[in-house]
Parts: C-alpha cells; structure tokens; sequence
C-alpha cells in the first residue's frame, strides 16, 4: 500500500493565527511526542500492550464447522440406522468395499491423504498467526482502569508521513510504503543539493514515526533522486 502524490501550492493564509493575524504560540510538546522511538513498545510510561491484533477468521471457522457438522451428521444417521438392523446405504457399502479392497500405494490414496495434511496445515497456521497486516499496533494505556488499545492503518500512518515529508523544501513528490517493521521512502528532489534533502526528509521521518505513536519502532529507508528529464 502506497501514497504519492505532487506537491500542491500552499495557501496564502496559515493556518492557526488569529483574526489580527498573530500566532499564537506553539504548545509544549506532549510526554508522547518527547517519547523517544525506541521500539520498546509498552514499557515506561504507554502501559500498554504491544501485541498485534487477532483477525476473527470468520470465514474457515465457519466452513470447518460445516464440513464437521455435515459428517457427524451424515455418521450419526448411519449409526442409527444400524442400530435399529436398518440396511447400510448404497454409498456406505461401495466406500467401505474401496477402502477394503484399494492398497495404500493407490494414487488417490495418496493424493488424498496429502491433500488432508495441506488442509490441516492451512488450519494450523491461521490457528497461530495474527493476521491483520494491515493494522499496526500503537501505545496503549489506561483510562478509568480500563486498558485501551489502538491501531493505525497502515494507509492512515501512509497519508500523514507523506504530508509532512512533500513539505521537505526541494521535494517534488515522494511515495511512502509503510510496513509492519519498515518505512520506505522514495522521493524527487528538484533543487537543493541531494544530501541536504535526504538529511531533512530522514529527521522529518524520524519525528512523523515518533509522533505516530507506534507500539513498536521502525527501520527507515530514503531514497532521492531527481526527476527524469525530458
């Protein structure tokens, strides 16, 4: 998932003066913007958990649970029928001729059989993974001696840092890609030398990641070049 887009002009009037057209003067910082990044996630002051959140998996439980319901179903009916000296079914009778006359070097025997390991593998692995790439965990806390957590899509966290670093003077455009452990950035720069752009954009990167409020820290990487010509 990326952003980018061109620098747009900048209006004449600035937001955050007052109607005599005085600014006012800037807040003190908040004891999470001082925070420094360090990814250590919820020790010192957050409180909270930096654990990433769980998808529901609403979909395969639902069709294992039918597939399970549907067979014991399906046994359930056999079973009483046998009890009460009811003949098998028709398709009972040829499935349990096939396994009894069909060696375990049958093609399909193994085909089957791979296909129920890949099956439970797949289950494991939802079982025991998170899921949810797309949702990055923040600081948590406490109010009212309630834990909150909070996530940041990872689209939303896209569209802020590309905001603060098109404001880098010198960049014409720039593309963000923020992952789960990395940000990268890729941007044109048409003025100012190379190096004192990649050096504003990485401390503008340094502080927009900070301010993000991220429950764990984050690699970055810039890359600048100039425009292709033509």
């Amino acid at each position: 998932m990326s952003h980018d887009a061109r620098r747009q002009p900048a209006p004449d009037s600035a937001a955050g003066t007052d109607p005599d057209g005085v600014e006012p003067p800037s807040p003190e910082p908040s004891g999470a913007d001082r925070r420094p990044d360090d990814g250590g996630g919820g020790g010192g002051g957050g409180g909270g958990s930096t654990r990433r959140f769980w998808s529901a998996r609403r979909v395969p439980a639902a069709i294992v649970s039918l597939v399970l319901a549907v067979a014991a179903a399906v046994l359930l009916y056999e079973a009483v029928a046998a009890s009460i000296d009811k003949s098998p079914s028709a398709w009972r009778r040829e499935i349990t001729a096939d396994l009894a006359t069909r060696p375990l070097d049958n093609p399909w025997v193994i085909a089957g059989a791979a296909l129920a390991v890949l099956l439970g593998l797949w289950l494991v692995v939802l079982a025991v993974t998170p899921g949810v790439r797309g949702l990055l965990p923040m600081r948590g806390g406490s109010s009212d001696g309630v834990r909150v957590r909070a996530g940041l899509e990872r689209s939303a966290a896209e569209a802020v840092l590309h905001d603060r670093l098109l404001d880098v003077p010198g960049v014409q455009s720039v593309r963000v890609d923020a992952g789960r452990h990395r940000v990268r950035v890729r941007a044109r720069a048409h003025f100012r030398p190379l190096d004192e752009v990649r050096g504003d954009l990485d401390r503008t990167l340094d502080d927009g990641v900070r301010r993000l409020g991220l429950a764990r820290g984050m690699r970055r990487s810039v890359r600048v070049r100039r425009p292709a010509k033509g």
